[in-house]
């Protein structure tokens, strides 16, 4: 009877211990919105890479205002520091802090999803760079306005600084009035 009650005692005392040792996920917002983002970035250039093939092939979705428009882009935002090999180490470095300060630092809703955004947008033109020949396939053209073709990494990052935007409006502590 002893040597059963001190098993007991045992494996009762391992199970409080590795408990104790799970890890209990924090920013559920941020996990959420990389993990999200950066499916969709991969899912939508392979299928942009599979389907329209040859560089500058363009499919209007809404003709002289929004097409699909293939290309690969070797620099970082409007081909700005084009042929920098470091551009993949960065996005990998800025990913990986990212990933630290999710694990690490508790964060505001706001926060949570802007910081994922981001980490989602720097990880998928990351991969590209880093696997897939230097540069990122962009296809996001918006003719009406005559912008820069991009990709949905890019639109992840301004999505995420508008929510961190957001946060210092709203989640910022309240001044007192004097």
């Amino acid at each position: 009877l002893d040597v059963r009650r001190h098993r007991s005692l045992l494996l009762c005392d391992e199970l409080c211990f590795i408990k104790n040792l799970s890890v209990k996920i924090r920013n559920h917002y941020f996990w959420l919105a990389a993990t999200v983002n950066i499916i969709i970035d991969i899912l939508s250039k392979r299928a942009i890479v599979e389907n329209l093939r040859v560089e500058r092939t363009s499919v209007p979705i809404i003709p002289n205002i929004f097409h699909f428009t293939y290309i690969r882009n070797h620099g970082a935002a409007f081909s700005m520091l084009e042929g920098s090999p470091w551009l993949g180490w960065l996005s990998l470095f800025v990913s990986l802090v990212l990933v630290a300060v999710g694990i690490f630092i508790v964060f505001s809703k706001w926060e949570q999803l802007g910081f994922g955004l981001i980490l989602a947008g720097a990880a998928g033109n990351g991969i590209d760079r880093l696997f897939f020949g230097g540069s990122v396939v962009d296809f996001i053209d918006l003719r009406i306005i005559n912008f820069a073709i991009f990709n949905w990494a890019d639109v992840s990052i301004n999505l995420g600084i508008i929510c961190l935007l957001i946060h210092s409006f709203i989640d910022r502590p309240r001044q007192s009035n004097r």
